[in-house]
This record gives structure tokens, sequence and C-alpha cells, in this order.
């Protein structure tokens, strides 16, 4: 029979009630089964094999570790991390991985992207032993060693057996931080705690033993998870407790907050490993290095930091180097270099010690006291206010001028709260500047903007960008944010119902916010602190 008649003659067979009972007496009408698709030998393209509906299976079946990226053509994001994840593709083909890197164009392959619950595009997720209904996200870096690195811990041992003293010094001399868990019982459950942060924990290298003679060379008479470093006083340990057992965050934190310098300088390469340590004070010495005084400033600055480990680290910020944007960030100038800053970078507050004070040790311990003591109090930046600032359609806000416009009993304000180098806020703004001329004759309408990681407010922290607030006329200081789509039309709709969005009106945002993070801030677009996506 021709292969063309016959979808035809089923479809003419399923109407006529003649698949199954057939509806009536006999029974309602049955559907027919829904046909899988012929499976397909998957295409490759920069050794990344190239999925589909019909290539999946078999994939999973040919490869028990195969990592998969859910991408969109139109998706920026998706386009930077290409490159990375085919050279990731080129490091494990080299070495005779057994993991297999694979791509999906989910547009392309709702059902997929349906399947495994993808909502925004990169999304990457990990397959072992063809296991489909529970892969495991990813939540590794996103360049090709840390993307390669990743995949090693899962398909091979994320730590060395260390059998002999020699097995130990080699593993030391490959990397300034090393963490060798000394168990005296490999099956207890610990070492599976243990193995697993190690997958987790690219930037270390890690090792494990449970022989007697490395316990007496290093001096240890239980369980313990000792880091080696090759700076600083050489070595941390962090004793296992018998009766509570090996915490994961715990060791995380210490392993983290240990694996720091004393002090570390600011730059491209450490930034964000700084704010991955999760402590929260930070204490940041501005000099110019090429100056021999100000060098001589980092001995007294380091000699402070040691009592302070683990509740502040302390950073060294080169005023002559490429970081005008943190200075910025401080409402600094290279000119008013040496001196101190302290920040919380949860509540983002700032801190300055005394106009002239001197960076000894002694005084910059005092100043750490007093601002963890609660002796000294934080100062907010904020640009002076324009002389034209309320001459266009959209109004420029500023620290200084925020509360007399933002809080005007008599006006309906509307404010977005941007970063410059946000890519989501210069999308919309075409948008913003749309709204503000629509409604430029309402005399109690204010649109505006405000760059919020030049001004700081006392009324609340900007926590993303763009962020949106609506602040009604009348009594009460109220404030609304707006989470509606980005456009003139909802945005007069927003206005025109009085701050309220219509019910037919979508609940979320449907462009991603960047997160404001103190690494975002010290950086001229989104750090590493947040992996930026594009939302489906």
């Amino acid at each position: 029979m021709d292969g063309q008649l016959l979808p035809v003659l089923l479809l003419l067979l399923g109407a006529s009630g003649l698949w199954g009972q057939g509806p009536g007496p006999g029974g309602p009408l049955e559907e027919a089964p829904e046909e899988q698709p012929p499976e397909e030998d998957p295409l490759e393209e920069d050794g990344v094999l190239v999925l589909s509906r019909q290539t999946l299976g078999q994939a999973l079946r040919e490869h028990p570790a195969l990592l998969v990226e859910f991408y969109a053509p139109w998706c920026g994001h998706c386009r930077a991390l290409a490159p990375e994840y085919s050279k990731a593709a080129a490091l494990l083909a080299a070495e005779s991985a057994r993991a297999r890197l694979a791509k999906v164009d989910g547009p392309a392959e709702p059902e997929l992207a349906e399947e495994f619950a993808v909502t925004e595009y990169p999304t990457l997720k990990f397959f072992r032993d063809g296991n489909r209904t529970h892969p495991e996200e990813y939540t590794g870096p996103r360049e090709a060693e840390g993307i390669a690195e990743w995949l090693r811990r899962r398909v091979g041992p994320s730590a060395r057996r260390l059998e002999h003293e020699e097995d130990a010094h080699t593993l030391m001399d490959t990397r300034d931080v090393v963490v060798v868990g000394f168990f005296q019982d490999l099956q207890d459950r610990d070492v599976a705690t243990f193995l697993g942060l190690a997958q987790d924990a690219l930037d270390m290298t890690f090792g494990l033993t449970n022989r007697p003679q490395l316990f007496q060379k290093f001096g240890l008479t239980k369980d313990t998870v000792v880091l080696f470093k090759k700076f600083d006083e050489g070595r941390a340990d962090f004793p296992v407790d018998k009766e509570l057992g090996l915490d994961q965050g715990d060791l995380s934190r210490f392993l983290l907050t240990h694996s720091m310098h004393l002090v570390t300088e600011y730059n491209s390469e450490t930034s964000s490993k700084i704010f991955a340590a999760r402590i929260l004070n930070h204490l940041l010495l501005f000099i110019n290095q090429t100056l021999d005084a100000h060098r001589e400033l980092l001995a007294g600055f380091r000699e402070a930091a040691p009592p302070f480990r683990g509740q502040v680290l302390f950073v060294v910020v080169d005023v002559n180097a490429n970081n005008d944007h943190v200075l910025q960030y401080f409402g600094l100038e290279a000119r008013e270099a040496p001196t101190l800053r302290f920040i919380n970078i949860e509540t983002t507050k700032k801190y300055a010690p005394e106009p002239g004070a001197l960076v000894t040790t002694a005084a910059v311990t005092d100043f750490c006291r007093m601002v963890l003591g609660g002796g000294v109090k934080p100062y907010r930046l904020s640009q002076e206010v324009p002389p034209d600032w309320d001459q266009r359609p959209v109004k420029t806000l500023v620290g200084k001028n925020f509360e007399q416009v933002a809080f005007d009993e008599t006006k309906n304000v509307f404010i977005k709260f941007y970063a410059p180098w946000c890519t989501h806020c210069k999308e919309m703004a075409p948008a913003w500047e749309e709204l503000a001329e629509k409604y430029r004759d309402h005399e109690d309408i204010v649109i505006a903007e405000l760059d919020a990681t030049a001004n700081e407010l006392e009324a609340f922290p900007v926590h993303g960008f763009p962020t949106l607030k609506y602040f009604p006329a009348g009594p009460g200081r109220k404030v609304i944010d707006y989470k509606g789509a980005r456009d003139l039309e909802t945005f007069s709709k927003f206005l025109d119902s009085g701050g309220e969005l219509p019910t037919e009106e979508p609940a979320e945002v449907s462009g991603a916010t960047f997160p404001l993070g103190l690494c975002d801030a010290f950086q001229e677009k989104p750090g590493n602190a947040t992996e930026p996506r594009d939302e489906l």
C-alpha cells in the first residue's frame, strides 16, 4: 500500500467509528494511541550532539553521562555560552571521557521543553544512566574548563584516594589550595557528604584517605577535613563532630572562608570568589599600587585581618588599575586614596572613617570594631540635582530630590530605578520615554527615573534592575511595586486605573530582572554572581 495513503485511511476509519467501539451504546470513541516518532541517529555540531524528540531517547541509551543544553536561537546568553560549550565538548573528547554534551532547540522542540519544565534559556540538565525522569540541574560555571570539570567530578571520583605520604605531597604540590578528608572509615556517611561537596567545589582539589600513617603524619587522631594552602597560615582544620556528623553547609562555609587570602586584591579574577565567600562584611583599602608610601600600608592592613577572619573580608583596591566602577560605587575619587571603606553586602550600607584617619593596624582594628558594634553611622550616595532635572518628559531623580518628588501628596509618581549597564533597562527605555511623552500634560502624573547605582535611598533598598515603583498621590507614603509587562499599553492601563493592573494582564514581568548584588554593582555589567537567563 502506498505509504502516503495509510494516515488518510486510518483517519477515515477513526472518524467512522471503526477504530475501537465507536460512539453510541457500545461505548465512547477511543482515541488512537499517540504515535511515537521514529528514532534517528543524532546529528553533531562542533562536537555537541544536536538532539530532537526523535533522537533524545537513543542519545540517553548510548551516553550514560549526558549534559543537555536547552537553548533558543534568539537568546543572547545562549549565543555567549555556545563557544564555551563546544570547547568543553572538545576537552572531554580529548580525554576520552564518558560524558557527552548535547543541545536542544527549545522553541523548535516544544514537547521536550514541556517535558523537562524548561521556562528560561539557557537551561542545562544532566542525565545519568539514561534516567529521563530525574535529570540533575546544572549549577556549574559557564566557561569551558568549568563545564568540563563539573562533568569530570560526576563521571569519575570527586576526590583522589591517597594511600601513601608521597601521594599526599604530590596532590598538595598541584594547587595552591588542596582539601583532604581524613576518615577512619570510608564507608561512613560523612564520607558521602564530603564527596558530594567535592563535586561542586570546582576551584579546589580534593583528596581522601583512611591510612593511619597519614593521620599520624599530619598530627590527627580523629576524622578531620584539612585545607592545605600555600599562603597565610598554611593549614586550617575542620574536625568532624562524631555525634552530629559532617554538615555540608558548615564545611562549605569553612572552606570558602579559609581558602581566601587574609587580604585579597580586587580584580576581575578574584571578584567572583570574593562574593562567593558569603562573608557579609567587607573592609576595602583603596591605594595606588604605584606609590611606595601606599604599598607600605599593606603590612599594617594585613596584620589587622586575622582576628576578623570569617567575619570581615579584607580587600585591597588599586585605584591605578581599571577599578573606576568600584570608586564610583563608593562615591570616591582616586585622589582620595589611601582611604578605607566598610560595607555590609546584604544591607549595602557603607561606612567611612573620620576624614584624615590613618591606615595603621590599630586604626584599622578600631574602625572595624566600631562599625560592627554600631558606633559608626552609614553614609548614602547621592548625585547632585541636575539644573534641568524636570525639563524633560522623564524627570531625573537623585538621592537628594527623591523624597520631595516621590512622596509629593499632590502627584502620582511612577519611577524607574535602573543601572546604566542593565540590558533590560535599555530595552524598556523607549517605552518609558513614550509613556512620559503621553502623560506630559497630566499635571498630577510624574514619570521619572533614578540611577540606583549612584544614588542610595533611605526609604528602601533597590534589589534588581529595572525596578518600577508607583507612588500614588495622598498621605501615607504609599508605594506600589509594578509587576506588569514593560510596554506602553500596559504602563498606560496601570496609570489610568490608579496603580492597578487589569485582571487580564499578566501578573509577572515577561522579561528577566538583573538582581543587584555588590558583585554586580562593582562591575560595568552583571557579573558571575548571578547567571542571567532569558525567560520564555
